[in-house]
């Protein structure tokens, strides 16, 4: 355990957000490895998955703790997909584990998963569905998280796919769970699609995609604004785009020009790509999985709208929310307009003037506010 130790202590969660009060490396992953020490010392390399990974802890805890190879990996976020591979480069573990899309690639004839429940129901029912659909019959689920994000939901929704679900131990403030024999299968419960009326869109969403097919309230307060949003534009980004509704909705309206939607998140760019798809709108809309957009060319888009997060991870933090601003300060042309529509308690105008332009208030409700900024001649960047 001590090796195992030391390759836990020199995680990082960069390229993700930094800071004192965040971790590559929690009580439950550790409590994890700890359970399924047992089933990982005896199963053969090659016939191990790991879903939810933050950073790398359960691939390379369990890779180096157990000499295993061919691990398995699915991360729903870029960013830590990015986080494990700089990790496992640093320690030298590259070549043990390979990168999969949740399905089949990543779980079949799998005999042990390890599994970091995530917070939303939704991403939960997908991936037990997945494994009970593709991975060995007789394969053992270790899943766990920090107890103030567990809940008996939890157990019932994978209790829907599998016949064992008990409780293991608890440590240090985390929990984890006991999963096994996968009951029959029928049709996959995502994506779903649903019908918006009062945008006349269809919506296609899978499990870990935000506000799944729903329109979440801070989108319909920014649509609201729709066609002050420069009229001109040619070419856009929805930043964040979720599942795509604010480039469907900006593209319908608008048949002349040319949307980009990115997110960081592989289930919210396979909803936004189908969503694009039902819509008709497939040749107009881009959709990429990006780190804000770090891969757009500086000085590219007319126009951003976005909808930013204020959580990281579990913590509640407005780091990612900042690295959006300072990449629409770089993409923005001259004259190009940022819509930004946020939680009125996170005050973001000063953050964004700073970043990328003037900036003015353009609603506000008793929750939410919209925010038009402008950016200059000159790159708000440059002193």
């Amino acid at each position: 355990m001590g090796h195992v130790e030391d390759v836990l202590s020199r995680l990082r969660r960069y390229p993700d957000v930094e800071a004192l009060n965040l971790y590559a490396v929690d009580a439950a992953d550790r409590l994890i490895l700890d359970v399924a020490a047992d089933a990982l010392a005896t199963v053969d390399s090659g016939r191990v998955a790991v879903i939810g990974d933050a950073y790398g802890a359960l691939t390379l805890g369990a890779a180096a703790g157990h000499d295993l190879r061919e691990v398995r990996v699915h991360q729903d976020l870029l960013t830590g997909e990015l986080a494990l591979a700089n990790n496992a480069r640093s320690l030298g573990l590259s070549d043990r584990y390979t990168a999969q899309p949740l399905g089949g690639r990543l779980l079949s004839d799998v005999r042990v998963v390890l599994l970091r429940l995530p917070r939303m129901l939704a991403g939960l029912t997908e991936v037990a569905d997945a494994i009970a659909r593709h991975a060995d019959p007789d394969v053992e689920v270790f899943a766990g998280g920090r107890d103030k994000y567990l809940t008996k939901s939890m157990n019932d929704v994978l209790a829907q796919s599998f016949s064992e679900v008990r409780a293991s131990r608890g440590r240090q403030k985390s929990r984890s769970l006991l999963v096994g024999g996968p009951k029959p299968v029928g049709d996959p419960p995502f994506p779903v699609r649903a019908r918006l009326d009062e945008l006349g869109i269809d919506v296609v969403a899978h499990g870990a995609a935000f506000s799944g097919a729903r329109l979440d309230i801070g989108t319909r307060f920014l649509l609201e604004h729709l066609k002050w949003m420069k009229p001109d534009a040619r070419d856009a980004i929805d930043l964040g785009c979720g599942t795509g509704i604010l480039a469907v909705a900006l593209a319908k309206a608008r048949p002349g020009i040319k949307l980009v939607g990115t997110d960081q998140s592989a289930a919210a760019v396979a909803s936004a790509r189908a969503t694009a798809a039902a819509n008709g709108l497939a040749d107009r809309v881009t959709v990429v999985r990006d780190d804000a957009m770090s891969s757009a060319a500086d000085n590219s888009a007319d126009l951003v709208l976005c909808n930013p997060p204020f959580h990281v991870g579990a913590a509640v933090h407005t780091g990612s929310a900042i690295k959006m601003f300072a990449d629409t300060g770089r993409v923005l042309r001259p004259g190009g307009e940022l819509w930004t529509v946020y939680n009125s308690h996170l005050n973001y105008r000063g953050v964004v003037e700073r970043m990328v332009g003037r900036t003015e208030v353009v609603g506000r409700n008793r929750k939410f506010t919209v925010t038009r900024s402008v950016r200059g001649l000159h790159d708000p960047r440059q002193p």
